[in-house]
């Protein structure tokens, strides 16, 4: 059983930017990103692959980076120009599969969240 736990999180006034880490306590091949803003479904923000596959959703486009640190067994999101709309929890995710993802339903294990808040 893989544990994820994210950090990072925060509130920041928009334009700003934050970085989220996920420590997993052991390596799988694909890791993402999610949010979940009350009341929305979660969606997906970010996913790597070991073989080096990185998709993004069009909303982060040029503002988000996702990256790893094997060696660490750690996630993590850079985020940069941030938007009210980026307010949501963040979730960390991983799974064994071999083709990167932005479905929730591709992961089975998941982080407990840390909370973005951005202001106007």
């Amino acid at each position: 059983q893989v544990q994820l736990v994210e950090s990072g999180g925060g509130s920041v006034q928009g334009g700003g930017s934050l970085r989220l880490s996920c420590a997993g306590s052991g390596y799988l091949y694909c890791m993402g990103w999610f949010r979940q803003a009350p009341g929305k479904e979660r969606e997906g923000v970010a996913a790597i692959c070991g073989g080096g596959a990185i998709i993004y959703a069009d909303s982060v486009k040029g503002r988000f980076t996702i990256s790893r640190d094997n060696g660490k067994n750690t996630l993590y999101l850079e985020m940069k120009s941030l938007k009210p709309e980026d307010t949501a929890m963040y979730y960390c995710a991983a799974e064994s599969r071999r083709s990167a993802t932005l479905k929730p339903s591709g992961y089975s294990y998941w982080g407990q969240g840390t909370q973005v808040t951005v202001s106007s």
